[in-house]
């Protein structure tokens, strides 16, 4: 006899087994109907997946080997993709739009899917609320593969909060925010990004909402502070920096050739040789020949490129910003105290004078360079 739950229609049974009734609720069968189905999106093609939930469940191939190993075997590579066309899972016709994601996440920067396996469970708490807890990045934390749609990759992922409630994920950085915020367990060297992307912050890349600054000179075009005209761009997301080093490969953070699953290259070592390559993340957006002459900021050049009357390499980027926000000053300014150190003075602060960044003072002690103060 069917009853309907939570938009499932569920067959139960009653069996007469060793003299006694045993009552049984079988698999859960799509109830009909769009609008009560719980396969929807990409998924919910039977253009493309004919034989819909068989494709993905099929005994207990997600409890032994995990959801990843399921996903991969459209996601994978050629040839597992080949034998779910061959045994009907799969159009092929549709087989062919389908993206390895399997080699992305071998890259040698990427999110653990593959190497942390078997830790999710579908009622996990996230952020982690236990600071002992596993950190992972499985397939579904991203992903509600039921609903998931090409141009909405997060649709039907739960974890933004409005009052007491979580709401349905509307925005990129929100998705982030669920393990690179506020978590328990966050690894040592990591730092909150959502207070970090914080619109009341002194200064911030504008991700959450538009820069507060509004003489941002180095910006390259579409890029500018405000949207003034059609087309400018004026915020940006995670993926503008972090995602798939090759442009014409599947989008999402999955996996990347460069050091923080940035999608170009950007040297965060101090005492190397500046280049286009060097620091091609920042000038995807910021002209490069603006930052080294100086426009912006007046010792840009001397600090980058370093000294060559002696023979001294300059510093990178990342030694006096931090490329997602500063909770402490105007223009991205976060010292890296590796190489940063207070002055005699024991003071270790930037000064900025003005609305600009034309003007302003360091008190600091780098590469043995006493600032007490540096002015500009």
């Amino acid at each position: 006899m069917p009853m309907s739950w939570l938009g499932y229609s569920w067959k139960v049974f009653v069996v007469l087994f060793m003299g006694g009734w045993y009552l049984f609720a079988g698999v859960p069968a799509l109830a009909q109907g769009v609008g009560n189905s719980k396969l929807q999106g990409a998924h919910g093609d039977r253009s493309a997946f004919p034989k819909t939930c068989r494709a993905c469940h099929r005994g207990m191939s997600m409890k032994i080997s995990g959801e990843e190993a399921v996903c991969l075997q459209c996601h994978g590579d050629s040839q597992d993709r080949q034998l779910m066309i061959s045994r009907g899972y799969l159009r092929s016709t549709r087989g062919g739009a389908v993206v390895d994601i399997d080699d992305q996440l071998r890259k040698p920067y990427n999110h653990p899917v593959l190497s942390v396996r078997g830790v999710h469970q579908g009622l996990e708490t996230l952020p982690e609320e236990v600071s002992n807890a596993a950190r992972h990045s499985e397939c579904v934390d991203c992903h509600e593969p039921h609903v998931v749609e090409k141009d909405r990759p997060f649709r039907g992922i739960s974890g933004r909060r409005i009052g007491n409630f979580m709401a349905d994920i509307d925005k990129e950085y929100e998705l982030c925010y669920k393990c690179h915020s506020s978590s328990a367990n966050l690894p040592s060297r990591a730092t909150n990004k959502h207070a970090e992307f914080k619109t009341t912050n002194p200064s911030f890349h504008p991700v959450e909402g538009e820069g507060r600054s509004q003489y941002v000179i180095s910006l390259k075009e579409p890029y500018n502070e405000r949207e003034d005209t059609p087309g400018d761009i004026s915020v940006i997301t995670c993926g503008s920096c972090h995602g798939n080093d090759d442009p014409n490969g599947p989008r999402g953070p999955h996996g990347s050739s460069y050091a923080g699953l940035l999608v170009q290259n950007y040297e965060m070592e101090d005492l190397r040789p500046e280049s286009p390559y060097a620091y091609a993340l920042c000038y995807n957006c910021h002209d490069r020949a603006s930052i080294l002459g100086n426009e912006s900021f007046s010792y840009h050049a001397l600090h980058i490129l370093g000294n060559p009357a002696t023979n001294e390499l300059g510093t990178s980027c990342f030694v006096c910003h931090d490329a997602h926000g500063s909770t402490k000053y105007q223009h991205l300014i976060r010292f890296d105290e590796d190489v940063v150190s207070p002055n005699e003075d024991d003071k270790l602060e930037y000064r900025a004078t003005g609305v600009a960044s034309r003007h302003g003072s360091c008190l600091l002690n780098c590469h043995d360079v006493e600032h007490n103060p540096k002015s500009y």
